[in-house]
């Protein structure tokens, strides 16, 4: 006969289900401390790779500055030697700028204007402003 009161269980299986309950026990204990530590460790590493990136970022700054510096050293350069160029034209011109000069130096600038948009401002005489003084000066004649 089938005896319900009989479950059979050895002492082998108690043994080990005791076993896995005390691995799952130690488990916990082990994580509850070694959790904080690992949290603590992980936002030291997180400090680091920021102050690393930081630095990296002034780095990178202080190069654009340099950059920028030399290159408006150039730029003054190219302006010092622009303005020696004219001191010399003016030179050879020996110092006269007529009207008849600038005129011409404004039409050669319009040469220079591929797609820009030029406007002029109509003045009584209808001419361009550098027009315009030539009528005055030709009635005080």
């Amino acid at each position: 006969m089938y005896n319900e009161n009989n479950l059979n269980i050895s002492p082998k299986l108690i043994k080990g289900a005791l076993w896995s309950v005390v691995a799952v026990i130690l488990l916990i204990v082990a994580m509850a401390f070694i959790r904080p530590w690992y949290n603590v460790w992980s936002q030291e590493m997180e400090g680091k790779a920021e102050f690393a990136k930081a630095e990296q970022n002034r780095k990178i700054k202080i190069e654009e500055a340099k950059a920028n510096l030399e290159a408006e050293k150039l730029n003054a350069q190219a302006e010092i030697e622009r303005a020696k160029g004219a001191a010399e034209a003016i030179r050879i011109e020996n110092g006269s700028i007529t009207p008849t000069y600038i005129q011409y130096l404004w039409v050669r600038q319009q040469s220079d204007l591929s797609n820009k948009t030029v406007i002029y401002v109509p003045t009584e005489t209808n001419l361009p402003i550098l027009e315009s003084t030539r009528a005055i000066l030709n009635q005080e004649e």
